[in-house]
C-alpha cells in the first residue's frame, strides 16, 4: 500500500497555474486517505470560481497516476469546506507571495 507521503511527495509536483506554487504549500491538500487499492484525496481551491479546476484536478491525477501501484483506484475530490484562506498556506509559500 502506498504511504501518504508518497502522496503528499506526488502533490508536491503539481503547480496552481496561476500563482506558480504547488498544491501542498499553498494549503489546498485537505485530506488523504489511503486504503487497500484506493485513495480518495480532498483538495480545494483558492476559490470555487477559478476556471482552471478541471486542469489542476487533471494534473493532480496525472501525478498521482505516476507513483501508484497498478490497479490503485485514485478519486480527487474538489471540496469548499473549509473555505480556503491564505492562512493555510506554507511559510515558504508566503515567502514566495511576499506575504
Amino acid at each position: 500500500m502506498i504511504s501518504q507521503a508518497t502522496i503528499i511527495d506526488a502533490l508536491r509536483t503539481v503547480h496552481d497555474p496561476e500563482v506558480g506554487i504547488n498544491l501542498v504549500d499553498l494549503g489546498l491538500v485537505y485530506d488523504v486517505r489511503v486504503g487497500p487499492g484506493v485513495v480518495d484525496i480532498d483538495i480545494t481551491l483558492t476559490s470555487p470560481a477559478c476556471p482552471l479546476a478541471d486542469m489542476v484536478v487533471k494534473d493532480a491525477l496525472a501525478a498521482l497516476s505516476a507513483v501508484m501501484p497498478g490497479g490503485t483506484i485514485v478519486d480527487v475530490n474538489l471540496v469548499w469546506t473549509p473555505p480556503w484562506s491564505p492562512d493555510r498556506m506554507s511559510d515558504e509559500a508566503k515567502a514566495k507571495l511576499g506575504w
